[in-house]
């Protein structure tokens, strides 16, 4: 038997926090019946529907996109911007990114339909690292110090950050910031805590993965070794 809620996330309808949402808002059914308690378990003969249509588990997909800006991270926006599902549009499985990043950041997104796996990337308790290409305003110094100790922000303090490859220019200043925390518009509200707002914004490393030569916009598949060691960060 397996919990109603990691069911639904492994037939890639949804991430298991998503999934969880779905039956506390009564859209989930078992053998007809209406389901609103976290915690129920379900077998393989029992009939699972998500509005109204049956769960059945898919092939499971795991994709690399390189992010442009001007795009959201998420599956469908009531503003109807793009999404980054527009530009994964030939995969027929359905897949929803791991984490975010914001309308403006661009670079590595991870997409996949597999449910448990998106959760343990992103729950705070497994730390997986996330490296950024910075680019802020002006020339910080002892600044950039306090990004490795932590900086206070509206929602409490910030681990501590590694800050490398620092490239000063006459009105700008870039470097690799690398972060295990997925606070929303983290990177951003750090830079801006220490006074120097971010000019440009890119992630080029997702834990041991990396953009390399993909173009942006363009995804690929991960590799079988990709995948097996993705699971084992968690």
């Amino acid at each position: 038997m397996e919990r109603l809620q990691k069911v639904i996330a492994q037939a890639g309808i949804a991430s298991r926090r998503k999934a969880e949402e779905l039956i506390l808002e009564g859209r989930v059914r078992v053998n007809g019946e209406p389901v609103r308690e976290l915690g129920i378990k379900v077998t393989e003969d029992d009939l699972v529907e998500v509005d109204g249509r049956p769960v059945r588990e898919e092939k499971k997909v795991y994709i690399l996109l390189n992010k442009p800006a001007g795009y959201i991270s998420t599956v469908d926006d009531p503003r109807g911007r793009k999404t980054v599902l527009d530009l994964v549009a030939d995969v027929k499985e359905r897949v929803y990114p791991v984490g975010r990043l914001d309308y403006d950041t661009s670079g590595l997104l991870i997409l996949t339909n597999d449910g448990d796996l998106t959760y343990k990337l992103t729950h705070p308790s497994f730390e997986v690292k996330k490296t950024y290409l910075v680019e802020v305003e002006g020339n910080p110094r002892k600044e950039l110090e306090r990004l490795e100790q932590g900086v206070l922000l509206s929602d409490g303090m910030t681990a501590p950050a590694l800050v490398s490859r620092v490239k000063a220019g006459k009105e700008s200043t870039s470097f690799q910031l690398t972060i295990h925390e997925g606070r929303n518009r983290q990177v951003r509200r750090m830079c801006e805590a220490i006074g120097h707002p971010v000019k440009s914004l890119k992630r080029i490393k997702f834990a041991f993965l990396e953009l390399a030569d993909l173009p942006e916009g363009k995804y690929r598949y991960l590799t079988e070794k990709e995948i097996k060691n993705l699971q084992g960060l968690a």
